[in-house]
């Protein structure tokens, strides 16, 4: 009995200790791509991923960065989301023949561990401005202001920060191997399995504590890029955001022109709430959406008022400076100025072609209803004095004479009708109906 107890207990100590080691080599890992643009999207994404790793108690978030930069806007938000990260983010520019330009460089240097594979490339971070060559001092403030930003960040992480500097102010880029002689990166990976084995063991200091990372059997789990993403990514840029807000506007003014078609209506609906989207997470003007707002209000006024063309130049005008005046000075990349000045120049024929036929169809004599009847002309059935019969645009009418007796088989012209009777009076041009 003894001896079956010690076994026993043996037994369940082994159990608990096994699943104690099953459960210690689950290590988590998680990783991101940061390809394509930076953009609101990529924050969000960023923002996600290290939640997720938060939560889950992962040992890593694992940045793969192939970017030719982006907004600097959003750029700053995932810094933000890094540096405040209670997971170690660790940036791989990856694979051969990655860069890690302009905004990917502020990201990269905010992570706790940056790594490069080999034919790749870091750096040219100077900020492209759209504000004009004259505006020298604005552009300067911006160019100061991003060198500040980056060297703070590189001061943080105990890199080059002279390197960070120049790569503002001059747009220098290093290859991998000149990076990590300069300590910009920490380590040179051809591939993720030999840079998971590189980690294994290396301390990282978080603004709170020091991790040892444990990476060598460690699960990684991957952020797939959804079709919601996809699609957030395309409409997040502010070329695309621009167009749909153009085409929102054209659908709802169509709509406007020509109550229940029904489609353009819906049409301008979706691509305006899309726009609104994109155009929250980007630096507009609000003067310039006021100005855009104002020429569809002259544009309105046009179909209402004849002005001899005012409003619709007048709009013209507005549209076309709202636009230019819609986005913000930004500092890496914005609107093209011939894309706004097509766009805005096309916008502006629909919406004249379109005020162009309303006023044709306003112009049109009405062919139904009581007012179609009205100006018609006809043949009396019977003699007027004044009641009787007339044949009036193929039907039969009842008709009461204002011009006195008028005899059968006489011209008569209608000028109103009461009670589906029509008031007639003695015709003096040339016989329209006969029967």
């Amino acid at each position: 009995m003894k001896k079956f107890l010690i076994s026993f207990f043996t037994l369940i100590i082994f159990l608990l200790s096994f699943n104690q080691i099953s459960d210690a080599k689950e290590v988590l890992g998680y990783t991101l791509r940061i390809d394509g643009t930076i953009g609101p999207v990529t924050y969000y994404q960023v923002k996600n991923i290290i939640y997720m790793a938060e939560k889950n108690d992962a040992n890593c978030v694992i940045l793969i960065i192939d970017t030719p930069g982006g907004l600097l806007s959003s750029t700053r938000k995932i810094v933000q989301e890094i540096l405040a990260s209670k997971v170690p983010v660790i940036a791989y520019v990856y694979p051969k023949g990655a860069q890690c330009a302009s905004a990917g460089i502020f990201i990269a240097l905010s992570c706790h561990i940056v790594a490069m594979s080999p034919a790749t490339n870091i750096g040219a971070a100077h900020p492209i401005t759209f504000i004009g060559e004259s505006d020298e001092k604005m552009e300067e403030k911006v160019v100061n202001d991003t060198v500040s930003f980056i060297k703070s960040i590189a001061v943080h992480h105990g890199r080059n920060d002279k390197w960070a500097e120049k790569a503002v102010r001059d747009s220098i880029s290093s290859t991998e191997t000149e990076a990590l002689k300069k300590n910009v990166i920490d380590l040179i990976s051809p591939d993720m399995e030999y840079l998971l084995t590189s980690l294994d063991g290396k301390t990282v200091k978080l603004s709170d504590r020091e991790i040892v990372l444990h990476t060598k059997n460690i699960k990684l789990v991957s952020h797939k890029e959804s079709f919601k993403d996809r699609i957030l990514k395309v409409i997040a840029d502010p070329n695309i955001a621009y167009i749909l807000l153009m085409i929102g506007f054209i659908g709802i003014m169509l709509e406007f022109y020509h109550p229940g078609v029904g489609i353009p209506g819906i049409i301008g609906t979706i691509s305006l709430i899309l726009a609104f989207f994109a155009l929250h997470t980007l630096p507009i003007n609000i003067a310039g959406f006021i100005l855009i707002i104002t020429s569809l209000i002259f544009f309105a006024i046009e179909t209402i008022t004849p002005s001899f063309g005012l409003f619709i130049i007048s709009g013209i005008f507005t549209l076309i400076l709202g636009s230019f005046l819609l986005f913000k000075p930004m500092s890496d990349f914005g609107i093209s100025y011939s894309l706004l000045l097509w766009v805005t120049l096309v916008t502006a024929a629909i919406l004249y072609t379109a005020i162009w036929f309303l006023r044709q169809t306003k112009k049109r004599k009405i062919t139904t209803g009581k007012e179609g009847l009205i100006g018609e002309k006809g043949k009396t059935l019977s003699q007027l004095s004044p009641q009787g019969t007339v044949f009036v645009h193929g039907e039969y009418w009842n008709a009461i004479s204002e011009s006195g007796d008028i005899l059968q088989g006489e011209e008569i012209e209608v000028i109103d009708i009461k009670d589906f009777t029509l008031i007639v009076k003695k015709s003096q041009g040339v016989k329209k109906d006969t029967i």
